[in-house]
């Protein structure tokens, strides 16, 4: 479980496919990862299977990689970091499993006064769950959606630190993203389902 507060960015330092699996080896500033750890990698779950000083290396099996980016990721391409959850923590964002539901595309980014404006097409699975004020996750960050300017659309607006201390300030046109649609909005629409 996460929160989607970002604690760091990590650059990609090796891609190795390993058998079915991609091993990815990040660059950070943890040193006390313990191997079996979960972390969160742009918002997706996964699971510490080496460990040294600056760096740690997860595997993406085919399934993950089936609803992620990972395997079209780059070497030096930077990604936003979150260690799990501890019980006692403060939860600042909202809830996050590490479950990505989709990729989505950035359709327009522009300034506006002090914040980044970002609009995002979503998967439709995703976008059913998104209202306005609403929390999503994307690329492991905590967001509130500040708009709905389009079917399937979302805007959000980036405040200066979230802009300076996450990738998301980096984003342009045509970039894809993770995406996690709100833990309680997939709940009730499974018992919605379920009623009928």
């Amino acid at each position: 479980m996460f929160t989607g507060i970002v604690t760091a960015i990590g650059r990609i330092e090796e891609l190795e496919q390993k058998d079915a699996s991609l091993r990815i080896r990040i660059a950070s500033p943890f040193d006390d990862l313990a191997t079996g750890e979960s972390i969160a990698i742009d918002g997706a779950c996964l699971t510490v299977v080496d460990h040294a000083a600056g760096s740690f290396a997860v595997e993406a099996v085919v399934t993950t990689r089936a609803r992620t980016r990972f395997g079209d990721m780059q070497v030096g391409e930077e990604v936003n970091l979150e260690r799990a959850l501890a019980v006692g923590d403060r939860l600042g964002g909202h809830f996050v499993q590490g479950h990505v539901d989709g990729i989505g595309e950035v359709t327009a980014v522009a300034d506006h006064d002090d914040a980044l404006l970002i609009d995002i097409r979503l998967p439709s699975e995703v976008a059913q769950l998104s209202i306005p004020h609403g929390s999503i996750a994307v690329s492991g960050v905590s967001m509130t959606i500040n708009a709905i300017p389009g079917e399937a659309t979302i805007q959000l607006s980036v405040i200066p630190h979230t802009r300076d201390h996450t990738t998301l300030g980096k984003l342009r046109p045509g970039d894809r993203v993770h995406v996690e649609g709100d833990m309680l909005g997939k709940f009730v629409r499974a018992l919605m389902r379920n009623e009928d």
